[in-house]
């Protein structure tokens, strides 16, 4: 993303995209995405790599999705999209490690119009800091 200056485009700093990006929409705290799970009313989607679930463990119910193939495997209309992906509708929780990767995560999912789409502030760190439940990752 860039900003449009005198003669050119201006880069952007990630902090100022972060910033940009989370504007757009309300991000959700740990125990809430977890009432929210709970209730049916949203899909937790992990987009930690391997090496962190296998090291901290996984939120139960939550769908791993790792981050690059996350458009894909959520987009309602996509030949490739997991069978949670039911629509544009869908409410969409991305957590990532500390709460940043989702928020970028986010903004691509939005533009495909998964327009419910947010993510965990903290990420899967705070998820465990709240004492929510976490299991071992299956091999």
């Amino acid at each position: 993303m860039a900003v449009s200056g005198t003669g050119g485009e201006v880069p952007v700093g990630i902090d100022e995209l972060l910033e940009r990006v989370r504007a757009g929409y309300r991000r959700i705290e740990a125990r809430e995405a977890d009432e929210a799970a709970r209730t049916g009313e949203a899909l937790l989607v992990d987009i930690r790599y391997a090496a962190l679930r296998e090291r901290d463990g996984v939120i139960p119910g939550a769908l791993v999705i790792e981050r690059n193939e996350l458009e894909w495997r959520l987009d309602p209309q996509g030949s490739h999209r997991v069978p949670e992906a039911t629509g544009h509708d869908l409410r969409v929780v991305v957590v990532c490690n500390e709460g940043y990767a989702s928020s970028l995560a986010v903004a691509s999912l939005r533009q495909l119009g998964l327009h419910r789409a947010t993510d965990l502030v903290g990420g899967f760190q705070a998820w465990r800091a709240e004492g929510l439940p976490v299991e071992p990752a299956k091999p």
